[in-house]
Formats: C-alpha cells, sequence, structure tokens
C-alpha cells in the first residue's frame, strides 16, 4: 500500500519524506489556504520535494472552468493529478482529462455509486472521505470495503485512495480490506510510529547498553 502525506506545509512534508515513507502528496483548497501562498507556488515546491503523484483541487464547479483550471496545473509538473470533485460536471471534466493524458483523482466520494461512476468516467484515483462518513455516525471503512470488492470485480485500474485519516486504526484496516492508498496528515504519520513498548524497551536497552564494560 502506498502512503501519500495530506498537507500542502512544505516543512511537514520535507519532514514526512526524510522517513522514508512517502510516496506521494495531496492537497485540498483548505490546506492550501492556511500555507497563505498561491496553489501554483505551493504545488511547484511540494514537486521538487516529492518524487511521486501530487494531488491538485480544481475549485471550479463547471466541466470548462475544471478543465482551464486542470490544464494549468497539469503544466506546472508530470507528476501532477487533479482532483476533481465527484459531481455531474466532474464526471464530465474527468472523461475530457484523461483523453488529454491528466489524471485525476475524484475527490469527496463518499458513496460506493459514485466510486463506480468514477472507474467508468476513467478516474485514476477515487477518494473516499471514509473519516467524515464515521463524523456523521456512517461506517467509512465499510465504503471502502465496498469499492475495492467492485472495482477487483470488475478489474478497474482507477485505485482506492484512502482519504480523511483519523488515527492509525483507519490505515491498518485500509491495509487489511486493500485499499492502494492512504493519504494522512502529518500528525497521523508520526502516530504510526509510537508505541509504549518501544518506548519502555528503547528505555531498558539504553540503561543496559551503559553497564556494558
Amino acid at each position: 500500500m502506498k502512503i501519500f502525506i495530506d498537507s500542502a506545509d512544505v516543512t511537514e512534508i520535507r519532514d514526512a519524506v526524510s522517513l522514508g515513507v512517502v510516496d506521494g502528496v495531496t492537497t485540498n483548497p483548505s490546506l492550501v489556504a492556511k500555507t497563505g501562498r498561491p496553489l501554483a507556488a505551493v504545488i511547484r515546491e511540494i514537486c521538487e520535494i516529492v518524487d511521486g503523484p501530487i494531488s491538485a483541487e480544481v475549485i471550479a464547479t463547471d466541466a470548462q472552468g475544471m478543465i482551464r483550471e486542470a490544464r494549468e496545473l497539469a503544466a506546472i509538473h508530470p507528476n501532477v493529478v487533479i482532483k476533481v470533485p465527484l459531481i455531474a460536471e466532474g464526471l464530465r471534466a474527468i472523461k475530457s482529462l484523461i483523453s488529454e493524458g491528466i489524471r485525476a483523482n475524484a475527490t469527496l466520494c463518499f458513496s460506493a455509486p459514485q466510486a463506480l461512476l468514477a472507474a467508468k468516467a476513467g478516474a485514476r484515483y477515487i477518494s473516499p472521505f471514509l473519516g467524515r462518513i464515521d463524523d456523521v455516525g456512517g461506517d467509512g471503512l465499510e465504503l471502502i470495503s465496498q469499492i475495492v470488492t467492485i472495482y477487483r470485480n470488475y478489474e478497474y485500474s482507477t485505485e482506492v485512495l484512502a482519504a480523511s485519516i483519523r488515527h492509525p486504526v483507519h490505515l491498518v484496516r485500509c491495509a487489511e480490506l486493500g485499499a492502494d492508498v492512504c493519504t494522512i496528515p502529518y500528525k497521523v504519520i508520526l502516530q504510526l510510529l509510537s508505541h509504549p513498548l518501544t518506548d519502555v524497551g528503547l528505555s531498558k536497552f539504553l540503561k543496559d547498553a551503559k553497564k556494558t564494560p
């Protein structure tokens, strides 16, 4: 399973990349807004840090506007993948972008039917937001399971990119279910490393090492 960092903060991204576990990056308008920088500048710098897929999201809600923005973003770097909202206009945009050789990430997915349509339209990635589903009393992991099963049944090449990951258990369960990618906030990546027994064990080893002649 690939791990992407869900961030537009280049300091966070550099640190996560230094761990040797980051395969790509996802951003969204909210994350970019926190940086106070123009989207193109942020994406360009991220592409210099990470040699992998970098998702940049369009903000237009009509197909032609999405396509226009997508072309501009895709021109920044070959690794840029365009995040398109999973609405009717988004599907139209995805179909057109694919014909131009521009990869698309269908985002804001909250149902299996949406995921099926995105795959049929040719999306490179589907981004189901499992954490947000959990937030409203649903079962986000069940959605991941449904999408993985459907895609395998019909051999769709669209990759399942589990998004809105809240904690390490989400990642483990997504890995067990067969998600292709998990995109994770920086703080959760650090949580993946943390275990009290590791801390206790290391402390004991270091203490005993001081006794070695």
